[in-house]
């Protein structure tokens, strides 16, 4: 989607009758040349997939000709270069100083777009530090919030849903670390922090069964036989929750609602139906 985007935004310009260059500019020490010229020949970098050459050459047209409406196009377009080379660092320094000079232009939910792809496109696996994973979810959410009828808000949305999933991840396997080593209450919290602020995620059964054997580990048995009774009414047929009464029929007990209970108090109403 991301490349399909990029293109109409240089093919626009090419509407405006540039010829395109055919030779190849060998090196890029200042010699003073026409807009079109320069502009063309990093249109054509790009159209061949020389990403870096192309970074080079839109810069050059913002160096030479800064107050041409060439420069806004290039600024943009020399940061979806730098994305294309996975030069992350520079697309989004481009990305946000297009966003600061020109926050009325046309194409600036596309700038918002390529920041929140560039940082979600960096997301490392969960047993890794996830700020890259916040940022991500930080810019994608800019974008739906600023351009919600745009043509990037919806694929934005999906990623923050992904995003949103990887983070409860990183949550679950911290969790399971502290469990694994009897540091119950650093577990629990970890858990809770899944059901309080990722509840639509993938992860919930899991944190909600994690939560049932801590809790009987604790010998806080209403908050065990609660939990597991929300994990059943909204998981039924859940493995998590066949665990989790397995585990309370081991000590005589059944899943129970409870008002008094944190979790009765969190969990959401739309998705509670008991």
């Amino acid at each position: 989607m991301i490349r399909i985007i990029a293109r109409c935004v240089f093919v626009a310009a090419l509407a405006f009758g540039l010829a395109a260059c055919a030779g190849e500019v060998e090196e890029l020490d200042y010699v003073e040349t026409p807009v079109e010229d320069l502009y063309n020949s990093a249109v054509d970098a790009l159209e061949t997939r020389r990403w870096s050459e192309a970074s080079l050459r839109f810069d050059e047209v913002e160096r030479q000709h800064p107050y041409s409406v060439w420069a806004r196009r290039s600024m943009l377009m020399s940061s979806f270069a730098h994305y294309q080379s996975n030069e992350y660092d520079q697309a989004i320094l481009a990305a946000q100083r297009f966003i600061a000079l020109h926050p009325g232009h046309r194409d600036v939910a596309y700038a918002y777009y390529l920041v929140g792809i560039c940082y979600y496109e960096q997301i490392r696996d969960v047993g890794r530090d996830q700020q890259l994973t916040q940022n991500a979810m930080a810019s994608l959410g800019e974008v739906v919030r600023r351009f919600p009828s745009s043509e990037y808000a919806r694929d934005a949305s999906l990623k923050i849903d992904l995003t949103r999933d990887h983070l409860a991840g990183k949550e679950m396997d911290v969790g399971r670390w502290y469990q694994n080593r009897d540091q119950l209450n650093a577990a629990i919290n970890r858990f809770r922090i899944v059901i309080s602020n990722y509840q639509t995620t993938s992860h919930v059964p899991e944190a909600l069964h994690r939560l049932v054997e801590s809790y009987l580990s604790l010998g806080l048995e209403q908050e065990a036989v609660a939990t597991a009774a929300v994990l059943g009414y909204n998981y039924p047929g859940d493995q998590w929750y066949q665990d989790s009464y397995a585990l309370l029929q081991t000590r005589n007990l059944e899943p129970e609602d409870s008002e008094g209970s944190w979790i009765s108090r969190v969990w959401n109403p739309v998705t509670r139906v008991f």
